[in-house]
């Protein structure tokens, strides 16, 4: 069983890694909605754990992902936009890609912060070199994740589930992008 599950999940990663690539291409966004998109989400996890408000400040950079839509059956998948912020400033957007294998059935949308410990982990992410598979695993937004907070090579995830239903009992991994925002003069 266990060998069947390994070649489950390296496949699954094989998946991820094999998805196309974006190039680091400056995009030009409207700042203003960008970031009333991505402070409403914030600050409903801020409400959730405000505990969680020290950690969006001492961390070197997160990235928001507003709604995360997921779904599956057999194989499933996920995406989502996101919004990247170097020591609360906004510098770029980002696309969470995930494929995963196993049983599954349903749908869900859910929100994602990702956070970077330090300015290395987040100068990881942004270079392309950050990939999440089976071993980084997210926490779902209680009422105390602050307090138990762990960063995995200087990453932590937190979710909160905004609706849907889906039974998992699946392997995958995430792809993230990274595009810098060029601002306008």
């Amino acid at each position: 069983m266990s060998v069947i599950r390994s070649a489950v999940g390296t496949l699954a990663l094989a998946f991820t890694l094999a998805m196309p690539a974006v190039a680091e291409v400056p995009v030009v966004v409207s700042s203003a909605k960008d970031e009333s998109d991505a402070a409403a989400v914030i600050a409903k996890f801020k409400e959730k754990d405000p505990g969680l408000a020290k950690v969006f400040t001492e961390s070197a950079g997160y990235v928001v992902f507003p709604t995360v839509a997921k779904g599956g059956l057999g194989i499933g998948g996920a995406r989502g936009k996101g919004y990247v912020y170097r020591h609360g400033r906004l510098v770029g957007r980002s696309t969470l890609t995930q494929l995963t294998v196993g049983l599954q059935a349903g749908g869900q949308a859910y929100s994602e912060v990702i956070f970077f410990k330090d300015d290395a982990a987040l100068e990881n992410f942004e270079g392309g070199h950050l990939k999440l598979d089976a071993q980084a695993s997210a926490i779902a937004l209680t009422e105390r994740v602050s307090a138990d907070l762990a960063y995995r090579d200087g990453v932590a995830i937190v979710t909160m589930a905004e609706g849907g239903l889906m039974y998992e009992a699946s392997v995958g991994g995430q792809k993230l992008s990274f595009h810098p925002i060029a601002r306008k003069a």
